[in-house]
């Protein structure tokens, strides 16, 4: 019985219904284009930004699907100091975090680039420096050799699992990623958001590696758009989409893994799942251009680095509550002075208590809008 995709006659062949998927593709298009067109209208700063807070959200959001918790100044960080931008609040990131970021560069800003093996090794050496994944040692930079026996997709606790797909087996991976990567260089049908869905589902599905295969494969997926769009500016994060469809996104897989080369269904989520994602990077628009407009009404009242790195924070979506002591951890200063840096931005109408008080008061940001109403000569 032919249980999986890759035991399929035709395999790699894939089929799918191209007027089920037309008006789909037709809306991804058309999103496509109007977002490219909204922020090449932007100034240079506005649109670095937005870079930067795009490719922020794909990393974290990427290693997240995976269940691991990366630090957002860190990936923040270790994305601007490579891109060249000069921002504030930079701090030190780790050989882990630089190295998703590495891969997701390479793979978007260098999205003409061939595709080979060797570079997939360079990949996969970046997402593990330690030759580590958590506590195990891997296999790193090489294919998967399958040395501990099948490998597959388990779920359950000890004695009931269920194994949702096991992968092709380790004999046959380098000629089944020859065949995958002379496809993705040579071939120029179909579309390259089609080929994006397909690439996705075809690596995943083959697991070449010991461990980071869906990072991977997102990164590609990411380069196949980046060529579709025409630019290596990234505004808008799949990976952001696909954790916030995560349930769905694994179960398409799983049915689309034990079924056949058939994959009109496969495409039609990846279709949605981005049209979804296109849209939400209104969002990030938004976000970045009322940090610009903040900026360019606050700057000159604001005294000093702390005040600039604190507020740099509350404009990117402070966690919890900003307090007297959170303030003075941060900035790295007493609380005496903590507390001089915040009461001067009171006075400025910037900033203004949370309902409640005592040992526990809070600060936020003075909307924008009232700000003006209140600001001195007003």
């Amino acid at each position: 019985m032919k249980k999986y995709i890759y035991q399929q006659d035709d395999w790699p062949h894939f089929t799918w219904d191209s007027e089920d998927l037309l008006v789909l593709l037709g809306k991804v298009r058309n999103l496509q284009g109007k977002i490219v067109g909204k922020m090449e209208s932007l100034g240079f700063e506005l649109r670095s930004e937005a870079v930067l807070e795009t490719l922020t959200l794909d990393v974290i959001k990427s290693t997240e699907i995976e269940g691991e918790i990366l630090n957002p100044e860190q990936v923040r960080s270790s994305l601007a100091r490579r891109l060249g931008m000069d921002i504030s609040g930079l701090v030190f990131s780790d050989r882990d975090v630089d190295g998703v970021v590495d891969m997701m560069l390479d793979a978007t800003q260098q999205f003409e680039k061939t595709l080979t093996t060797e570079r997939l090794s360079d990949w996969h050496y970046s997402l593990f420096p330690t030759g580590r994944s958590g506590m195990y040692k891997i296999t790193v930079g090489r294919w998967r050799n399958d040395s501990r026996g099948p490998m597959q997709v388990v779920s359950g606790s000890m004695g009931k699992e269920k194994v949702h797909y096991q992968v092709p087996d380790a004999d046959g991976i380098e000629k089944e990623m020859n065949v995958f990567i002379d496809w993705f260089n040579n071939e120029n049908r179909p579309d390259p958001v089609i080929k994006a869905g397909l690439a996705h589902l075809w690596l995943v599905t083959l697991h070449p590696f010991e461990d980071g295969n869906g990072r991977i494969a997102r990164a590609l997926t990411d380069m196949l758009l980046a060529r579709a769009d025409g630019i290596s500016q990234r505004f808008y994060s799949m990976s952001t989409q696909i954790r916030s469809e995560r349930k769905k996104y694994y179960r398409i897989l799983e049915k689309s893994q034990k079924g056949g080369l058939d994959v009109t269904e496969w495409l039609s989520w990846f279709l949605n799942c981005l049209s979804n994602a296109l849209n939400a990077s209104g969002q990030t628009l938004e976000k970045v251009i009322c940090k610009h407009d903040f900026w360019n009404k606050n700057a000159a009242n604001i005294q000093n680095d702390r005040q600039k790195l604190l507020l740099n924070k509350l404009l990117d979506g402070f966690e919890g509550k900003l307090t007297t002591s959170k303030w003075a951890k941060i900035g790295k200063c007493s609380s005496d002075t903590a507390l001089r840096d915040i009461q001067d931005l009171m006075k400025k109408h910037i900033l203004r208590k949370e309902p409640g008080g005592g040992r526990n008061t809070s600060y936020k940001l003075t909307d924008i809008n009232e700000w003006d109403q209140k600001k001195p000569g007003r």
